[in-house]
């Protein structure tokens, strides 16, 4: 076989450099027609192995089944390639809003190709362009789970600049979770908390987005909520008020003790207008279901702006009458 292999050689005046050569060659152009045709764009089909995380009350965040989503595509001969590869070794985790994943009976749910659209490039990767799904639709399975919804507790410490005070309590949104986990684990919960939010020397209105703390054992439907809180400015207005007495029966008469008392209001800066016919007012109602007959102290009037009151004293003694 040598000996024909050099006889074709001697014939063809070929030397072994020259073969070399010549090989080398070969090499290179099949390298770049190669390299220049998966550089080219094609229409083709590609399939992609997806599995769905989705945050659905009641179920599993993570569908136990794996889909196959075909679609026809334009990409590079590289892109077609390299997706093919990477459907063979493992799925896709495409993380779907709650919005699109429809149920359909017990633990199926599924995606319509309209709505699979926005998770394209999720799903085949960047620089492939999607023409159309060939299924009209794909579905997942989401075993149900045990699960609870509980109440957000925020854990926070503020302090306010000079004449500066919060407009009611700080608020959260979502103000609850649902939370997935063992029923002996969840029956010993009953809030979640968020990690501390601290603010200082506040005059003026805060937001922000925090942390929920993690409980062990357990999955929140959020892992943050957004918090807010309202501060106003405000100016404090003293003023002695006659106490009077409402939803007294027409045959009898509630007589307070004192019949004055101080209140100090706080109004939001700068004042929408002067407060007009304050009083102070005890309920009958109070009254007859109180064992000392002490009835506390409640502000009527028009207070505009009013942001907080207090009062001095607090409750007041009273007296029925017979009229």
């Amino acid at each position: 076989m040598k000996r024909l292999y050099d006889r074709l050689l001697k014939s063809l005046n070929i030397s072994g450099r020259d073969l070399a050569v010549f090989l080398l060659a070969l090499l290179l152009a099949f390298s770049t027609w190669l390299i220049h045709n998966l550089g080219l764009k094609y229409n083709d089909y590609l399939t992609a192995s997806v599995k769905a995380e989705c945050n659905i009350e009641g179920h599993t965040n993570l569908s136990i089944n794996i889909s196959d989503v075909i679609a026809r595509c334009r990409a590079t001969g590289y892109k077609a390639i390299l997706s093919d590869i990477k459907a063979r070794r493992k799925p896709v985790t495409v993380t779907f809003n709650p919005s699109v994943m429809h149920h359909k009976d017990g633990d199926l749910f599924y995606v319509l190709a309209t709505d699979l659209t926005e998770y394209a490039h999720l799903i085949y990767g960047d620089g492939v362009t999607l023409e159309y799904f060939v299924s009209d639709s794909v579905f997942f399975r989401f075993p149900e789970v045990d699960h609870k919804k509980v109440p957000v507790e925020p854990v926070y410490s503020v302090t306010y600049m000079p004449q500066h005070i919060s407009r009611g309590e700080l608020e959260v949104i979502p103000d609850s979770v649902t939370l997935y986990g063992q029923a002996r684990i969840l029956e010993t919960i009953d809030k979640v908390v968020t990690a501390p939010i601290k603010h200082t020397n506040l005059s003026a209105d805060i937001q922000g987005v925090i942390r929920l703390e993690k409980i062990q054992g357990v999955r929140m439907s959020v892992s943050e909520v957004h918090y807010l809180q309202d501060v106003s400015r405000y100016v404090e207005m003293k003023f002695t008020l006659p106490v009077t007495a409402q939803n007294v029966p027409s045959d009898k008469r509630l007589v307070p003790f004192p019949s004055h008392a101080d209140v100090l209001l706080k109004l939001s800066f700068p004042l929408e207008s002067q407060p007009e016919a304050l009083e102070l007012k005890v309920d009958y109602n109070d009254f007859i279901s109180s064992l000392s007959g002490m009835c506390p102290l409640e502000l009527s009037g028009d207070t505009k702006g009013l942001i907080s009151y207090d009062v001095e004293p607090i409750a007041v003694n009273c007296v029925l009458e017979d009229k």
